[in-house]
């Protein structure tokens, strides 16, 4: 009888991807089941996952709301007990955030293996507080941030998880005289994208032979797509839920934040980016994630405080008029991801629970 395990995962897309990825991995040797919050429910398949809602709280530091919110917490721990109880599961693998505590802790309590997943260069809160208890922690590198020097020995270090249309799909292009310039603001978007970036577009499409592929939210489109009308540039806008991999594919250069699915994807496709960090993101984990591929010599990073209209006019125009780094970068890129392969990852993962 195969064993049974649970993925939790919730919030954003960047759990929710690696959450969903992790299911295809494991689904063939398990009995695999996922949970989430209803923020991170929204970037499920319905039709293709059984999802059990455990909407967790964030704890507020308001003393007024925190009382409120310890009651719903452990609520949701006898919810999660009794869950777990009746699924008869015996693997948690958690792709960290605070949605995972309640089922962390219900797991604690019955003695359930626990498996954490850490995709971001700094180590996040959640996972912090179930490092100890855990059986492995999953990451891209055994250099984390604030990771406890004398529990590395629960690192397992995999290849950076990839859906697998990604394997699929064909690099990036080299420039060929036209810019298929990519705008990525990730799962909740980014207002800085598709406000603040408007006059280095304008500036670019008067210079070069422009077209822009830009991620939004279903709020933001009428207006994005009113200002590339009124301006005659060529664009495709699209939201979170469509095939990305192929507008990666389509294009040559890329301005993104620094969420840890995206940069392991565009790297793998070989698409020159420009990474602009999120900088109220929390202990900074993006700013760290855009230098762990600047240091693979995989990318260019620029500080949301540099970010005015010449500046960023000026950055691109460097990158693209500078072949000869951009094909360097895109050589970086293919050396840091050639042992990348689903069979690869894969093994690794069915081997470090199955050994443990």
């Amino acid at each position: 009888m195969k064993k049974k395990v649970l993925i939790s995962t919730g919030g954003s897309g960047g759990h929710v991807v690696p959450g969903t990825i992790l299911y295809e991995h494991l689904k063939d040797n398990f009995d695999v089941y996922i949970s989430s919050d209803e923020r991170g429910a929204k970037f499920l398949n319905k039709n293709k996952y059984t999802v059990e809602i455990i909407n967790t709280p964030k704890l507020s530091k308001n003393l007024f709301f925190l009382s409120y919110q310890l009651f719903s917490l452990l609520y949701l721990v006898v919810k999660s007990f009794i869950f777990l109880k009746k699924k008869k599961i015996n693997i948690l693998v958690s792709t960290g955030g605070y949605m995972s505590l309640p089922l962390c802790m219900a797991c604690k309590i019955l003695n359930i293996k626990i498996f954490l997943f850490e995709p971001n260069m700094v180590l996040g809160r959640a996972n912090k507080l179930f490092l100890r208890f855990c059986e492995k922690i999953f990451c891209y590198s055994n250099e984390i941030k604030n990771f406890p020097h004398k529990l590395k020995n629960k690192i397992s270090i995999i290849q950076t998880l990839l859906r697998k249309e990604f394997y699929l799909a064909e690099p990036s292009k080299n420039f060929n005289g036209e810019i298929n310039l990519l705008i990525i603001g990730g799962s909740q978007g980014a207002k800085l994208f598709d406000t603040s970036i408007n006059d280095s577009i304008i500036k670019l499409s008067k210079k070069l032979r422009l077209k822009i592929f830009q991620q939004t939210t279903f709020n933001n489109y009428k207006k994005l797509k009113s200002f590339y009308s009124r301006n005659n540039i060529e664009t495709e806008l699209f939201d979170f839920s469509e095939n990305i991999s192929d507008f990666m594919s389509r294009s040559n250069i890329c301005i993104t934040r620094a969420g840890a699915s995206t940069l392991a994807e565009l790297t793998f496709l070989n698409v020159p980016y420009l990474a602009i960090p999120l900088p109220f993101a929390k202990d900074n984990h993006q700013y760290e994630n855009a230098q762990f591929y600047k240091e693979k010599g995989c990318n260019w990073v620029l500080n949301q405080s540099e970010l005015k209209e010449n500046t960023l006019t000026t950055k691109l125009i460097n990158i693209i008029e500078n072949k000869e780094e951009c094909l360097i970068k895109k050589k970086n890129m293919k050396v840091f991801c050639y042992q990348n392969t689903w069979n690869n990852i894969n093994q690794k993962i069915i081997t470090t629970i199955n050994e443990n």
